[in-house]
């Protein structure tokens, strides 16, 4: 799809009450685009990890002998397979069998905690659960969950499992393949919230079709990309904007289990990467701690990044260590399947704090608190639209009735589009600080500080205060004694108003807490704030 027809636009009713912009050429569901894929290119590389190979001719041989074997006990189309695994082959294969037999597939991130894993379970019926054997000891009892019929363990013998190995023998009847309607849910992700239980967002085949080629036509992808997978491949970014969509393209997904600078270095001058998508953190740990001297990495042209603008510092360094690579800002949820807007490609530099434009099909309004539309340029809370927006949450009338308006998603994000349809956003709804009346957005101190030597992440929040309502305090984690309090406030007042110094600096040795889904968990750091003003006082 290199030329501009192929990503023609038009308008198209769907999910009951939405009128979306539509790509008029596309697949019929997931699996057609994959198939696409074996049958352009059989013999091409489709998945690696720790050294084996996979063709895609050899990853639809085995796609087909789990769907056939699952077939075989008696699952059927529609119904929940959960995924538990870190980042291997086996996930992406398990992936595609349950497509192709016509079930959900239910990713679950390997930090999800028991309770939380059985609350996920039980509430989308899960009928099979295939998960690492060192994840057993988090799966209940039938007990707990009467549905789960089936459970496979990856990597060693577990009780009550067959080996995943079972889902590869030969022998089964080949199924005729499944017909999903467009609106029909794909895959089922739980977002892992702050607080109370976990919504599990609906991602169609349309949602997911969109997001595949939102990013093939933004970041001018083809057929021979290899992208290293280092996000979690149960997180939306994995999942979508890495392993679905450059199966969509027929490229190759590299994997590497858990993230280190020096071995991702390494990987990808050996594997000849040209596209990634981490966070900004990963990227900032590679210039800190990995020796770029010491390998290609002239095929590395894309490297996607989402949550946040990166530091324009961390730009400039990998501009001046990767002249060939072109930095790709993404921002979305689980609830738009990855993205809602993408920076055009050689923008990086010259819109450092925005993260992009709307995608082809999307749409996004500003919003104040009384649901009216805020002019160009002026902050308010961003509301999205578009295919790739999920219809809603499984089983959850109440969460669905909370976040959609009139098609569109209210996000709970603060932002701004501009006039040149830039889009920039500030911070969390919950997160903004208030202090004195002046609204500080964490997210714009946290790009700051984070784009400084030695500074590996940061996190601010609302420090109660009964004079000015509230302070700012700032919690980091440093590669670098010498980042002191007294530095990273000079740092603030050469760049910020002094209303945005940081009033309180706390240095972690440990990472910032993260939810499941790799979320800062700000909760977890004002209740931090609380006890020590309790112990204090």
């Amino acid at each position: 799809m290199g030329d501009k027809a192929p990503f023609a636009v038009r308008h198209e009713y769907h999910f009951g009450d939405r009128l979306v912009r539509c790509y008029a050429a596309r697949p019929a569901n997931l699996l057609a685009s994959f198939r696409r894929a074996v049958s352009r290119a059989p013999d091409n590389e489709c998945l690696v990890c720790d050294g084996q190979r996979l063709t895609y001719r050899e990853a639809n041989r085995r796609m087909q002998h789990i769907a056939a074997q699952l077939a075989r006990r008696g699952v059927a189309a529609g119904d929940r397979i959960a995924l538990l695994m870190a980042n291997r082959n086996e996930f992406v294969l398990a992936l595609l069998g349950a497509l192709r037999l016509g079930a959900i597939v239910v990713p679950v991130n390997i930090r999800e905690s028991k309770s939380g894993l059985a609350y996920i379970l039980y509430h989308c019926q899960a009928k099979v659960l295939i998960h690492d054997d060192v994840q057993g000891d988090k799966v209940s009892g039938r007990e707990t969950l009467p549905a789960l019929a089936f459970r496979f363990a990856v990597g060693g013998e577990v009780a009550g499992a067959e080996p995943f190995e079972a889902l590869l023998k030969e022998g089964a009847p080949r199924l005729p393949l499944p017909t999903p309607q467009e609106d029909d849910t794909a895959i089922l992700l739980y977002t892992s919230g702050t607080t109370g239980r976990p919504k599990g967002v609906r991602l169609t085949h349309l949602n997911l079709l969109h997001s595949l080629l939102h990013f093939e036509q933004s970041m001018a992808l083809g057929e021979n990309e290899r992208s290293l997978l280092v996000v979690p491949a149960s997180h939306v970014t994995g999942v979508v904007a890495v392993i679905l969509t450059l199966f969509h393209v027929g490229g190759c997904v590299v994997i590497q289990r858990e993230f280190d600078a020096q071995r991702f270095l390494a990987l990808a001058d050996r594997e000849r990467i040209t596209h990634t998508v981490m966070v900004p953190a990963m990227y900032n740990l590679c210039l800190l701690r990995a020796d770029f001297d010491h390998y290609d990495l002239s095929a590395w042209r894309l490297g996607g990044f989402g949550g946040a603008p990166m530091p324009e510092a961390t730009i400039e360094r990998l501009a001046e260590r990767l002249p060939n690579l072109q930095l790709v800002n993404a921002y979305g949820a689980t609830e738009t399947c990855s993205p809602a807007t993408i920076l055009p490609l050689g923008e990086a530099a010259r819109h450092a704090d925005s993260v992009g434009r709307v995608v082809t099909c999307g749409d996004i309004k500003v919003m104040d608190s009384n649901g009216r539309e805020r002019p160009p340029g002026e902050a308010g809370e961003l509301w999205i639209a578009g295919p790739m927006v999920t219809p809603g949450y499984w089983n959850n009338a109440e969460a669905d009735r909370a976040e959609f308006a009139g098609g569109y998603w209210r996000s709970g994000d603060i932002g701004s589009v501009d006039e040149n349809g830039y889009v920039r956003v500030l911070d969390r709804k919950k997160d903004m600080i208030n202090r004195a009346g002046y609204n500080i957005y964490s997210a714009e101190l946290e790009g700051l500080l984070q784009g400084l030597d030695g500074v590996i992440e940061c996190a601010a929040v609302a420090r109660p205060d009964p004079v000015l309502g509230e302070k700012i305090q700032l919690f980091v984690v440093r590669d670098d004694p010498g980042i002191s309090a007294a530095r990273l406030k000079a740092y603030c007042a050469e760049h910020l108003a002094d209303y945005k110094i940081p009033d309180f600096i706390d240095f972690l040795e440990e990472p910032l807490p993260r939810n499941a889904n790799g979320k800062v968990l700000k909760a977890r750091l004002r209740l931090r704030i609380s006890e020590t003003q309790t112990a204090s006082g």
